[in-house]
């Protein structure tokens, strides 16, 4: 097949998502396909040939993700672009039979790129518009989980400019459509709300507060119906924040996690049940925390998972037997629209 793999972005993830990107192209060359990697901000500039490669060019590509976000004021300065898509990229997408999604954040995950894609009739992988809404805006999915009867976190929302009398301490501070953990703050005593709110607020105009679950953190990957092995997450200081999600060494990852039977069905269980719930597509991760009495509570669902070399549905596919060229071809096999 002829494939559009779009990463990179307008988005504080985007250092997370070229990676993603370009472990995606390698493994899409590696199982036959010709594909064009396109930073879907940058775009493609005038007079450059949109080409499409395979592994007999004898091309790789590699991704560097730094300890912190990237600055996005210098990316808006190098790319002077305020639309959501980079010249040339649909034109690229278009010669393509498909489209793969490696982006994560931003209008890649947040349903607007998908909706630009469904208008022109694009086929691409992962989930719709709707479902990519539902899942980034963290209020509203956490709304539709409470509805469903899956337990959440308690939590408030709050919109800047408005007022923002402390939640319950100690809580979890983050805004409310931003993923990798970028602006988000752990607040144990008062005395760190006021910092945390603003932190939060320079990410997104909404913010959330939510109940600190202490305990074991999980995640549980889906692909195409069935909840991959779940595995365990394990800083090694601190939370699960943006460096320990991707520096090497920071954080031990468990899979399948060290739970009976019962537990790791439930968590299955209770994977499915978000993903349907949210209209979620072939694949997505849901992130967990078990808290000391047991007690299960999901934090959120992801409908572009990372797939960089520490990403943690990688990791389940492998536990299930699914190499990472497996998972990318499954993926791109059984997009919308394929």
């Amino acid at each position: 097949m002829k494939i559009a793999v779009l990463a990179g972005g307008y988005s504080p993830e985007r250092e997370v998502s070229l990676s993603s990107g370009a472990m995606i192209t390698n493994a899409l060359m590696e199982q036959g396909h010709e594909v064009c990697l396109v930073d879907s901000y940058l775009g493609i500039p005038d007079g450059i040939e949109i080409r499409f490669v395979s592994l007999k060019d004898g091309e790789t590509f590699t991704g560097h993700i730094g300890k912190s976000a990237p600055d996005l004021e210098q990316l808006k300065r190098i790319g002077s672009n305020r639309r959501i898509l980079g010249s040339r990229v649909i034109e690229a997408c278009m010669q393509a039979e498909t489209v793969f999604l490696a982006l994560h954040g931003g209008a890649g995950e947040n349903g607007q790129i998908q909706a630009v894609l469904d208008g022109y009739g694009i086929p691409y992988t992962g989930t719709g518009y709707e479902g990519c809404f539902k899942a980034m805006d963290k209020h509203l999915a956490k709304l539709l989980m409470r509805d469903a009867n899956i337990p959440t976190p308690d939590w408030r929302l709050y919109e800047k400019g408005t007022n923002t009398e402390p939640f319950k301490i100690p809580c979890v501070v983050k805004p409310c459509g931003c993923g990798s953990s970028i602006g988000v703050s752990i607040v144990e005593t008062d005395d760190q709300w006021i910092k945390a709110v603003e932190t939060a607020f320079t990410c997104e105009a909404a913010i959330l507060a939510e109940a600190k679950i202490s305990g074991r953190e999980f995640s549980v990957g889906i692909l195409g119906g069935t909840a991959l092995p779940v595995i365990e997450i394990i800083p090694k200081c601190g939370f699960y924040d943006y460096e320990n999600k991707y520096q090497p060494g920071k954080t031990e990852e468990i899979c399948p996690a060290s739970l009976s039977a019962k537990e790791a069905g439930y968590l299955a269980d209770l994977a499915l049940r978000v993903h349907k719930t949210l209209g979620l597509g072939y694949y997505s991760r849901v992130d967990f925390m078990m808290a000391e009495d047991g007690s299960i509570y999901c934090l959120e669902a992801n409908t572009l998972p990372g797939m960089t070399p520490y990403s943690l549905l990688p990791q389940e596919a492998a536990a299930a037997g699914i190499s990472y060229n497996e998972l990318c071809d499954t993926i791109v096999k059984h997009g919308k629209g394929v």
